[in-house]
């Protein structure tokens, strides 16, 4: 630490220098932060999911429908604690930029199955007494000013009414939060009795089902006996882990982690040249002062940390603004106003952007210091 007024003022000698390559630095944690924001909002429902949860679906896509009739076959499956069932509606509201997932449910079934939704008592009520009824999360309330008591009509792409038409109407009667920060609360649920009996076509029939495990050890076993109740029925089922299935469907946009380390690696080899090219040419102008220090009596290894601290400074002061105003833009919502299920940078992220900084730092120094180590006196002073 004795030496850090000594480094800071070797950086101030070019400050137009040192700030462009602060700045290059810092845009690239300000992206780090913002990737990895993105890829846990598209990609973190696989930290969220229940260890204790399976998904059952149709063995062949999960745009084909079950029976609503296996839920208590499926109940009756030794180790098996209970099963809800959900749909995808797939409505449009207002228009078809305006994206956000709609499902039938049974109310408690639901509710038990999820006990990280958090729906006020009075709301549930509310919920179970108006058959028109939908609770919304949080999120979407906030994305469109959605309050109780306000309808909220519903063009569907898939299901159309036997009354005629394809518009449906639904009372907001309660808005749900989450447990956990990274809770998607940007859905609306409303009631499969009245979505069942409204419907044109399709009466019977679910999406497919959540089942809950009474030994999460057990989850590959059970997962095997379900699929084995149904074997060689119409309806064939594939049973997974709640965590396997978000990852699979998550993994229908892309591989997110392999498309943000491709964009990282582009975007830091960009600055380790940048970073480099510039400790480079700081010791280069400085090579009758470093062998001057030498000949004072700074030995070898003093040069090499002069020098490696220089670039470890650099790269902190960057990485820590570029961290910094990440953490607070992304502080201030997402900027789609809800169309992410979530959209924070996890703390353990940060100490991922310290030890990339830090190596950042070593690695654009390591080169200048070791010539700047190997530097000798009389050739650094004859050379001026």
């Amino acid at each position: 630490m004795k030496f850090l007024p000594f480094v800071w003022s070797n950086l101030k000698r070019r400050k137009l220098r040192t700030t462009l390559t602060i700045l290059s630095v810092m845009v690239a944690f300000l992206l780090f932060g913002f990737l990895v924001a993105i890829k846990q909002a598209l990609a973190g429902g696989v930290e969220m999911a229940g260890a204790d949860r399976l998904v059952v679906r149709h063995k062949v896509s999960l745009i084909m429908s079950l029976p609503e009739s296996y839920q208590a076959r499926i109940c009756n499956i030794p180790g098996v604690a209970g099963a809800a069932h959900m749909s995808w509606f797939g409505g449009v509201y207002q228009d078809p930029k305006n994206f956000f997932a709609q499902m039938p449910v049974v109310p408690e079934e639901f509710l038990q199955m999820y006990p990280e939704y958090l729906l006020p008592a009075e709301a549930k009520a509310a919920w179970l007494r108006t058959r028109t009824g939908a609770v919304i999360g949080r999120k979407l309330a906030n994305r469109y000013g959605f309050k109780v008591g306000d309808k909220i009509p519903l063009q569907a792409s898939i299901w159309t009414r036997k009354s005629g038409g394809n518009t449906w109407e639904f009372d907001v009667v309660g808005i749900f939060d989450g447990a956990k920060k990274g809770t998607d609360t940007t859905q609306l649920l409303f009631r499969y009795d009245y979505f069942d009996e409204a419907r044109a076509f399709g009466k019977g029939s679910v999406g497919w089902y959540a089942v809950r495990v009474k030994d999460p050890a057990q989850a590959p076993e059970i997962a095997q006996k379900i699929d084995a109740e149904f074997a060689n029925s119409p309806y064939e089922t594939k049973a997974e882990t709640e965590g396997a299935f978000v990852q699979a469907f998550a993994k229908q946009i892309g591989d997110i982690g392999t498309i943000m380390i491709g964009i990282l690696s582009a975007v830091f080899f960009t600055i380790l040249l940048v970073a480099g090219n510039t400790m480079a040419q700081s010791v280069r102008e400085r090579t009758e002062e470093l062998g001057v220090l030498k000949a004072m009596g700074f030995n070898d290894g003093q040069v090499l940390g002069l020098v490696l601290g220089e670039s470890c400074l650099i790269s902190m002061v960057g990485g820590i603004l570029g961290l910094g105003i990440a953490c607070i833009i992304i502080e201030q919502g997402d900027p789609t106003h809800g169309s992410l299920p979530m959209f924070f940078l996890p703390k353990g992220q940060l100490l991922t952007g310290a030890v990339l900084f830090v190596a950042l730092g070593i690695a654009t120094g390591i080169l200048p210091a070791w010539q700047a180590k190997r530097l000798q006196i009389a050739e650094a002073l004859r050379r001026n």
